[in-house]
């Protein structure tokens, strides 16, 4: 009871002193509230719509159901999940962050992941997208398009480890639904699909509108979030509290040899990496590795932004919050000691300027590359996309309304 009466007093303190600073720094609040709308508008909804309809079409059609039950033998083994995890972590990986958890929540709401697998499985795929990391990162922020490489890797293969290591979390038995038999079979995968079908009768128009209408709740909350977050970090700034916890940070980058003028991007980029990747790009007393090491951690972590997101969805469910956490701070650490290790082998040998002999031409993934083209078509058609998707989603709700 006293823990739950000081969690109230903490929280009405919180969001008291918010709303006041809101009015104290309302130039300061806007300037950061229409950054994080630009973000939102150009980028975030117009490139992860069409990710997020598609897969709820998949998953209605059984098409997901399918696929699990081709790759049940690889992700059980490997990570004690189901096979449909193999999904989630695929389109998790090709659309971003909090994609793995949307889909893991709904396979949980599903029935197709227990309690435990579910929390497993949104522990490895929260990802940031390629786009993010060679265009807007890489390029963006620091103007270094091989610099996406060994970002991307130490990313992804963080993750990987993150499932294994996740993979030991829990003690449910494991499910023995499928038998040796019917493993690596298309006949088994296609009755499941069938069966899966069969279940969810809605017509294909409906079944496109509910995706329409719930892949657009979920871009507006995470805009919402997005516009959030970038207003709390500003507010935080100009209170010096990003500043006062810089200061205990310090001396862990001190014990790392790191320059402490990186424990203010550090910090923010625990609330938001765009604005902590952008910070970090900027220091200059600080070498390459290290500002790489410092981003790929920042990219690991998420940042409080992505995990608000990420609970907001999960509490829609049974899917405990907690492991989650904990396995962004391990994948931070595991991505940063990944990018220590993968920096001589693969970042010096063939990026390096010094060793241009082996290095491949910087159009493949930077000016002109396909990667960093969409990425600024996306800025220029993105607001066009997100009209035009508000706008047929509000038409597919009026039709409701008037039809019931």
């Amino acid at each position: 009871m006293f823990r739950s009466k000081l969690k109230t007093i903490f929280l009405s303190i919180a969001v008291t002193g918010l709303a006041a600073s809101l009015i104290f720094f309302p130039r300061e609040s806007f300037e950061a509230s229409t950054r994080g709308l630009n973000m939102w508008w150009t980028i975030v909804f117009p490139s992860l719509l069409p990710f997020y309809i598609v897969s709820e079409m998949l998953i209605g059609f059984g098409v997901v159901k399918f696929i699990g039950a081709l790759l049940e033998p690889i992700m059980r083994p490997l990570f004690r999940v189901p096979g449909v995890g193999g999904f989630v972590w695929a389109m998790g990986m090709a659309s971003g962050f909090p994609a793995g958890a949307k889909f893991t929540a709904r396979l949980r709401q599903e029935g197709q992941l227990s309690q435990i697998e579910a929390e497993r499985l949104v522990s490895f795929t929260n990802s940031s997208n390629p786009l993010f990391i060679f265009s807007a990162v890489s390029v963006g922020f620091f103007q270094n398009p091989k610099l996406g490489v060994i970002l991307a890797l130490a990313h992804y293969l963080g993750n990987i480890c993150v499932g294994i290591i996740m993979r030991f979390y829990g003690n449910e038995k494991p499910n023995r639904n499928i038998s040796n038999e019917k493993k690596f079979k298309i006949r088994a995968a296609m009755s499941s699909l069938h069966q899966t079908r069969i279940k969810d009768n809605r017509p294909i128009g409906k079944l496109l509108g509910d995706a329409v209408n719930s892949s657009i709740q979920t871009l507006l909350m995470v805009g919402g979030f997005i516009i959030l977050f970038s207003v709390v970090n500003k507010i935080l700034y100009h209170l010096h509290i990003t500043a006062i916890l810089a200061k205990a940070v310090e001396v862990s980058l001190s014990f790392l040899s790191f320059p402490v003028m990186l424990s203010i991007p550090f910090i923010s980029g625990l609330f938001e990496i765009t604005l902590g990747s952008q910070l970090t790009s900027d220091v200059q007393v600080a070498t390459l590795l290290q500002k790489t090491v410092i981003t790929s951690f920042i990219l690991a972590f998420s940042g409080f932004s992505v995990q608000a997101q990420v609970a907001s969805i999960l509490a829609q469910t049974d899917i405990r919050f907690k492991p989650f956490f904990l396995a962004r701070i391990i994948h931070g650490i595991v991505a940063s000691l990944l990018v220590f290790l993968l920096w001589k082998p693969v970042y010096i040998r063939f990026f390096s300027t010094e060793h241009t002999s082996n290095a491949l031409p910087v159009g493949f993934f930077g000016n002109g590359a396909w990667l960093d083209s969409f990425y600024h078509k996306m800025i220029e058609i993105g607001p066009l996309i997100t009209i035009f998707a508000l706008a047929g989603n509000a038409l597919i709700l009026l039709y409701k309304i008037r039809k019931n």
